[in-house]
């Protein structure tokens, strides 16, 4: 799924108006039209359908009769099951396309109030004219007025509202009668559907403006926006719908779009076909370094995650002190204990290490080394010497923090695993609240892929390309899901895959293995130990 800027999307609004003679109000039409099918066909989180989708609310094909005997004229009377809808406009364009689907519902026997959120004077010729349609179909656009009790009550009755405030184009903080407005919205108990994204959501970063609707669902036209997913942005979107409203699609191909949302059907497409006459050696021989005392689950939940992703072999070293913990622990996966000093590595074994590496296909190194100058030493060294892709993850990026020009003067590919925190001591800048192009400029900075997780976990190539993850959920957060992921990654490179597209779909993986326990086990209970064993069936869906 490809993730347009506000700025592509207005090139080709204007493409398809200017150059190819297309009328903006049909544009605007078939935009409404989206939204009407989203009421219509609404669901709440748990599938079930609210009220107003029941057939008896919706007339037949002549718009007479409705199923029990009740017609649509009985309904525009007050008839007792006519459903209600408030329609909040601002005066541009995205406003016009909440006009519209006013007049929409009208003509469906709605009851319909329409509220202008903002200047007349500032209304664009689109919005005017869905203001004259709405009127000839007996509607009309009202101006909102906050401290209305009359208006508030009424808004506050209906059973869905149709947030069309603020546009893709918002790029400051809403005030005034727009903070009134969201804040109505949010506190309605109707169910909300946002015009292209919920007002107050930048459309490009996801950063909340001020104040923003928590939307039910979301229509979007033609392209979904990274506002939609990433930072503040996924939590306001709700069910995503993007609906095409007729833009060319020549025009679509000629934009150069770097982002995109990562779905099952990606990662199918990336995934690497298993020849029927492989054997253990075609699907990848990986090299893992990690553990410490403290840290002896780490190791084993990447070696057992890139098992479970299809890894041919998995050589896993640890420190000697740590050894008899994960050996007992390890059946697929087969580990060997280095030279160690209070718990950790130390430098003693890094000849063996190096030799062991330089028969493999990937490496990663990091989950549960602890933090020394002897592992910091020792991590430097492997980074040096390797020639294959190496995910570097957890302590592998505290021991590389402090010596990013040796991370920048490694020869072999890298795919970099931060959280937040791990980031910033990388010398990643977050300050400005756009995790995305934060990720893009690290990457292209530093030339590696970079997987900066958290909510909406982004994968960044140097080149400019982006991935947003779109599965996963708050179970995982705890200590030892990052390790599941790293493994991932690691058998996935081994296979073969190109570093970038060997991160993102890893990501989507593992998120797609923790919701398969969530809905198992619950979120609260799920444990990092589960998503292993739900991998395969992760693989599956993905592949079936």
């Amino acid at each position: 799924m490809l993730l347009a800027t506000a700025e592509q999307m207005k090139r080709l609004d204007e493409g398809a108006i200017a150059g190819r003679g297309i009328p903006s109000t049909l544009l605007m039409e078939r935009a409404a039209r989206g939204i009407l099918e989203a009421v219509r066909g609404f669901r709440d989180a748990d599938g079930s359908a609210p009220p107003w989708t029941s057939p008896r609310y919706v007339p037949d094909a002549a718009g007479r009769v409705i199923s029990g005997g009740e017609t649509a004229e009985h309904r525009r009377t007050g008839g007792p099951h006519r459903p209600r809808c408030a329609v909040f406009s601002g005066p541009g364009n995205n406003g016009g396309d909440g006009v519209a689907v006013a007049g929409l519902l009208v003509k469906e026997g709605w009851a319909v109030r329409a509220f202008l959120v903002g200047s007349r004077a500032k209304m664009t010729p689109d919005c005017r004219e869905m203001e004259r349609r709405l009127a000839e179909l007996g509607g009309r656009l009202e101006d909102f007025r906050p401290d209305d009790g009359e208006q508030r009550a009424w808004a506050m009755s209906a059973d869905v509202i149709v947030d069309a405030l603020f546009g893709i184009g918002l790029n400051s903080a809403i005030r005034g009668d727009g903070v009134a407005a969201v804040d109505l919205i949010n506190d309605s108990p109707a169910r909300v559907v946002a015009a292209d994204i919920a007002s107050g959501v930048e459309a490009d970063t996801g950063r909340v403006l001020g104040a923003a609707v928590r939307a039910d669902a979301t229509v979007t036209f033609t392209l979904a926006k990274p506002g939609h997913f990433v930072g503040k942005g996924g939590l306001h979107t709700g069910r995503l719908t993007v609906h095409d409203i007729g833009i060319p699609r020549d025009l679509l191909e000629g934009e150069d779009i770097p982002t995109l949302a990562v779905t099952a059907g990606t990662v199918r497409g990336w995934l690497p076909r298993r020849p029927a006459d492989g054997h253990k050696g075609t699907f990848g021989k990986d090299y893992i370094l990690a553990g410490s005392v403290g840290y002896t689950g780490a190791p084993v939940l990447a070696a057992r995650a890139a098992c479970r992703t299809g890894a041919g072999l998995v050589f896993l070293d640890v420190p000697g002190e740590v050894y008899p913990i994960v050996a007992v622990k390890c059946d697929e996966a087969m580990p060997r204990p280095l030279p160690s000093e209070d718990g950790m590595l130390s430098g003693d074994g890094l000849e063996k290490s190096l030799a062991r590496l330089a028969g493999c296909d990937a490496a990663l190194l990091g989950p549960g080394l602890g933090r020394s100058g002897a592992v910091e030493r020792f991590v430097l060294a492997v980074l040096e010497g390797a020639q294959c892709p190496v995910v570097l993850d957890a302590d592998g990026l505290n021991a590389a923090a402090a010596h990013i020009d040796r991370l920048d003067a490694c020869r072999a590919p890298l795919v970099l695993t931060p959280h937040d925190g791990e980031f910033a001591r990388l010398g990643g800048d977050l300050s400005g609240e756009d995790r995305l192009e934060a990720a893009r400029a690290f990457a292209r900075e530093h030339g590696c892929v970079v997987v900066l997780k958290g909510h909406r976990t982004i994968t960044a190539h140097p080149d400019g390309r982006a991935a947003v993850n779109t599965t996963g959920n708050s179970g995982m957060a705890k200590g030892g899901s990052g390790d599941v992921l790293s493994g991932v990654i690691l058998a996935l490179l081994g296979m073969g895959m190109a570093p970038f597209e060997a991160a993102a779909a890893g990501v989507y993986l593992h998120g797609l293995a923790g919701d398969l326990c969530a809905g198992e086990l619950g979120e609260w209970g799920m444990l990092p130990t589960d998503l292993p064993g739900a991998l395969p069936r992760a693989l599956r869906q993905v592949l079936e």
